[in-house]
């Protein structure tokens, strides 16, 4: 047997390194050993599309420690992966905490800037017909118990209404809810966009004829409608949802009795704790249904930074655990590497393979089989190293040949989201508060509310889950806005009255 039928090796041919001690006597039971062993491998490598080298020699306490260092290695890489993962995601969070800032801050300045100069949204008389109590009494005690029951009457139909919608959504009549959500869309867009523009109109004393009124009002719903429930650029989607969500919170303000406007406010942060956090919640439930069918929520109901962040998850999720395979890929095969110069040392310097030459390999062989083994082992690696380079080409070419937009799209489509029921009540309560024209306790619940946003959010990348975003806010601007009708704003008006200035 010439030395040149061992030049042309591979990762099979390398198991013959591990026996060069043995005698010829024991070919046959080492050939179907290897037969068996082979087999093996080819279904490994099937399985894992990477080539597996096994030694099986007196080294193999070498070989179990390569396996070790490999695994550890593996493991410090995969860490190393969730740190820069860790770090990406607070880096991400805070540009979209800034990102919600702006929107949030938005609306309830439009809201703000008109109870300010349309008197339209301040004078009462008209109520809804979910509170059928007034509070024309002058008594405390009854105007407290009609706004705690015309709150409880609003909000079991809320209940009712997230009950119906998460049974079709359950049950994928996905269609009524489209139409239920274009009717609702259409409404705002249309009638009540009426109502805002003839008293904006009327308040800064602009005229206009109704025929030019029309075809503006028109080309503006239709146009919402289509970035709303089609598509449409991303900041005049944001910018439509912003401006619906300011619309239904002077509409609330407006129809809303007094007191009942606070208790709803409450009520409602309560309902919103139980909806998300409880088991058996409705909200949690639609969370829940959407992220096992990898579905977006509906965009008339969510307020989102940017488009489908649901699937791009996923997509990022999957190309990190096919980059940590490869990475662990590339250290098994250096420490295979190391393992078999070791095991052809220590087999060129085992004492048994002095009668080595009685089975066939004389003594020339058996000094040069270090340096073939070391050759073999490199060439070994440099085929699972090409391997690894080919798979990587291959994704690499199967991501160029995907469309430029898809490509556009999956950088744009993480984001952080909030419902419109969230811009709606923060314009309630801030809207409320300006009502009565203190600026100081306006100011107080603007900062309140983007205290308790702030600190939502910090929960969501701690909890990392679906958490509610009414309680925490609207509790710290129910708060500063007591203390500072209450407190502050009589205290500073008595040290005005008395010229002490702090």
């Amino acid at each position: 047997m010439s030395e040149s039928d061992y030049d042309s090796v591979d990762e099979y041919t390398s198991l013959m390194d591990g026996h060069v001690a043995e005698s010829r006597s024991d070919d046959l039971s080492l050939v179907n050993e290897r037969r068996k062993r082979r087999s093996r491998v080819e279904n490994e490598e099937l399985g894992n599309g990477l080539p597996e080298v096994h030694v099986e020699a007196g080294g193999a306490s070498n070989i179990n420690s390569s396996g070790r260092s490999a695994s550890g290695s593996g493991n410090q890489q995969r860490q190393r992966h969730y740190r820069d993962e860790e770090e990406e995601e607070l880096k991400y969070g805070a540009a979209h905490v800034i990102k919600l800032f702006v929107p949030v801050s938005l609306c309830m300045l439009v809201v703000v800037a008109t109870i300010s100069s349309v008197n339209f949204y301040t004078t009462k008389g008209i109520y809804l017909v979910y509170t059928p109590f007034h509070e024309d009494s002058a008594d405390t005690s009854t105007k407290a118990w009609q706004a705690f029951a015309n709150s409880l009457i609003l909000i079991s139909i809320i209940v009712c209404m997230t009950v119906i919608l998460i049974i079709l959504y359950k049950y994928k009549f996905y269609k009524a809810i489209h139409v239920w959500l274009i009717i609702s869309s259409l409404l705002l867009l249309s009638m009540f966009s009426v109502l805002y523009c003839e008293q904006v109109l009327k308040a800064y004393n602009i005229p206009m004829d109704l025929f030019t009124l029309g075809i503006g009002l028109w080309n503006f719903g239709m146009v919402g409608m289509i970035c709303i429930h089609w598509q449409g650029p991303l900041q005049l989607q944001q910018a439509y949802l912003i401006f619906i969500s300011a619309l239904m919170a002077l509409v609330f303000i407006k129809y809303l009795p007094e007191w009942t406007a606070w208790a709803v406010l409450a009520v409602i942060s309560i309902w919103d704790l139980i909806a998300v956090l409880s088991p058996k919640g409705p909200l949690r439930i639609l969370v829940e249904t959407a992220q096992e069918r990898n579905e977006s929520i509906f965009p008339a109901l969510i307020y989102s930074s940017t488009i489908l962040y649901t699937f791009v998850h996923t997509v990022t999720y999957a190309g990190y655990v096919q980059a940590a395979t490869m990475a662990s890929g590339d250290a098994t095969g250096r420490d295979t590497a190391v393992s078999f110069t070791r095991t052809g040392t220590d087999n060129q310097n085992n004492p048994a393979s002095g009668d080595a030459e009685e089975g066939g390999f004389t003594l020339e062989w058996i000094e040069t089989h270090g340096d073939r083994s070391a050759r073999r082992a490199q060439e070994v690696l440099e085929n699972s190293i090409a391997l690894t380079d080919e798979a990587r080409q291959r994704q690499n070419r199967s991501t160029e040949t995907q469309p430029v937009q898809q490509i556009a799209v999956t950088e744009e489509e993480r984001g952080v989201k909030l419902g419109l029921g969230d811009f709606i009540f923060y314009s309630v309560l801030v809207g409320k508060a300006s009502s009565y024209g203190d600026w100081n306790t306006t100011l107080a619940c603007f900062v309140a509310i983007l205290i308790g946003l702030c600190l939502t959010l910090l929960l969501l990348a701690i909890f990392k889950k679906a958490l509610p975003a009414l309680p925490i806010s609207i509790s710290f601007g129910l708060t500063f806005y007591f203390a500072t009708r209450v407190i502050v704003a009589p205290f500073a008006d008595s040290l005005a009255s008395e010229q002490v200035f702090i």
